[in-house]
């Protein structure tokens, strides 16, 4: 609802939705991004993005997959552009992630049912800060006090849980970075 008002130009929905995003682009740019000095610029790149493509968004994925798909590719640019000592471009920052149709609707549901095995696979610790780091967008601060153990301990639970995540969907022949 949301980013259909932030096509039509409306603010206050931008504010919103910058508000309600931008924390979680900033965990996940953590968690994937060495250079943490340009975590804010891609956060501020990808809502630049949103607010202008909103019209483009195609609800054939959730809004949240939707934007932090802008903001993997947003990432991407600007580290190469670091490395190359070039400022990132604004093109092409919305390719579609998948398609809607059959073909892409069963490789969504493969892709389902492999992480939901590897998840399943999981220790119950681990599970538990994987479930509520990604799906439920927690810090580890929250986790930990909502599990009653150190940060550290999130920490090392969150480590391992994606090693052998990486191993198990590396095992099922999906490519993991």
């Amino acid at each position: 609802m949301l980013v259909s008002r932030v096509a039509r130009g409306d603010v206050a929905a931008f504010e919103a939705l910058f508000l309600r995003y931008a924390p979680r682009l900033g965990r996940f740019l953590g968690r994937t991004t060495r250079a943490g000095h340009l975590i804010d610029e891609i956060v501020n790149d990808t809502m630049l993005v949103v607010w202008r493509k909103a019209a483009t968004f195609n609800r054939c994925s959730k809004v949240s997959t939707w934007i932090l798909g802008i903001a993997a590719r947003r990432r991407l640019k600007a580290l190469d552009a670091a490395r190359d000592g070039a400022q990132p471009t604004g093109a092409d920052e919305t390719a579609a992630p998948a398609e809607c149709g059959p073909e892409g609707q069963l490789m969504r549901q493969e892709l389902r049912r492999q992480l939901s095995e590897a998840l399943d696979a999981l220790p119950a610790e681990q599970r538990r800060v994987v479930m509520l780091t990604y799906f439920e967008g927690r810090t580890y601060s929250e986790i930990a006090v909502m599990t009653g153990c150190p940060v550290n301990t999130v920490k090392t639970r969150m480590f391992h849980a994606r090693r052998r995540l990486k191993g198990l969907l590396a095992d099922s022949g999906r490519a993991v970075a």
